[in-house]
């Protein structure tokens, strides 16, 4: 691997991969692609290590003369797919963006690297109850939203153009992930900039739904690792080994952000935890069996949720300019209304 193309690389996993390549594998070329939606900035992209060997282009997945010219100049060797929507809550309300991007996307890149390597050259769920096993690589499918439906579909086509045309591809299937350069959309980034500017916490129904929390550089490097080690046409899971109920989540970024900001006015920070009406076929519980990329490959994650929450906490502290930026952004201030205002 020489080439690298991620798409999605100014979005928050993205941006945070596209910097563990660039600081670990200094014979990587990395051409980034990214539409620059509301997820995605190039205040994610500033300070890169070694920049020279990052080209940005701005463009959407679903371009096909975009990709196609891409993978030719740039000699690409290997995609990553990062680009997709992907929070629940939009995709209730606007389930069409999701179809577009996630299956209609994905399909273009598929296309493109079919033609390109294979023609050219030769001529990434559903929820479970308390006492479920742990998603395995075997778990059906049975998705509960239209952004689950709209990644469910984007695996399976993935999968069928290895079984049909022989494309060398692997798949990954991801728990939630935190971390640097979140989109304070998402639970995590929403709780620390809310609480720090004495905002109430809004916690949906009972808080009881258990996720398994990845710290997105473990992901990068889980990432990395089956692109290196892995068995073309299998799937990985890549989780970060934990199950806390989400009202837990909250409360312990309460006693971090007690903690690492011992003067703010609001503390304690549980005090502005609010219960709210929880969202439409809210999944209760998701978890990871990482048995077999711990096994197969040696990866498993390096984080604890408890570091792993004090390292997001520490970063959003230490990067107010960063959220400043964010925050301008229209289209949150426009979201934080839409979604929160009538619960």
């Amino acid at each position: 691997m020489k080439n690298v193309l991620v798409t999605g690389g100014a979005g928050f996993i993205g941006s945070n991969f596209v910097r563990f390549l660039l600081s670990k594998e200094p014979e990587i070329q990395v051409v980034n692609l990214d539409a620059l939606t509301y997820a995605g900035s190039m205040e994610n992209l500033k300070d890169l290590p070694d920049p020279d060997r990052h080209q940005f282009v701005h463009g959407d997945i679903t371009d096909r003369a975009l990709v196609d010219e891409l993978l030719r100049q740039s000699s690409i060797d290997t995609i990553v797919h990062f680009a997709a929507e992907t929070h629940v809550d939009r995709s209730i309300l606007d389930p069409g963006r999701f179809i577009h991007t996630n299956i209609v996307g994905t399909y273009t890149l598929l296309e493109a690297a079919r033609q390109f390597w294979q023609v050219e050259k030769q001529a990434e769920t559903g929820t479970l109850s308390k006492d479920d096993p742990a998603f395995s690589e075997n778990t059906p499918y049975a998705p509960n939203s239209p952004y689950a439906a709209s990644k469910a579909a984007s695996d399976h086509l993935v999968r069928a153009y290895n079984v049909t045309f022989d494309l060398p591809v692997t798949i990954t299937n991801c728990s939630n992930n935190y971390g640097p350069y979140m989109f304070p959309e998402k639970l995590i980034p929403l709780m620390i900039l809310n609480a720090l500017d004495g905002r109430p916490l809004p916690v949906y129904g009972d808080g009881q739904q258990i996720r398994d929390w990845l710290f997105v550089e473990d992901h990068c490097e889980a990432i990395w690792t089956v692109l290196k080690k892995g068995k073309v046409g299998e799937t990985y899971n890549i989780g970060g080994g934990n199950q806390p109920v989400n009202l837990v989540v909250v409360e312990t970024l309460c006693d971090i952000l007690d903690q690492c900001a011992p003067d703010s006015p609001y503390a304690p920070h549980k005090s502005l935890i609010k219960f709210v009406t929880d969202r439409p076929g809210h999944d209760r519980r998701y978890a990871m069996d990482i048995s077999k990329i711990r096994n197969e490959l040696g990866w498993q994650p390096r984080q604890s949720l408890q570091t792993g929450l004090l390292k997001t906490v520490e970063w959003y502290l230490s990067h107010p300019d960063w959220i400043e930026s964010i925050q301008k952004q229209t289209d949150y201030q426009q979201w934080l209304e839409k979604n929160y205002a009538k619960r």
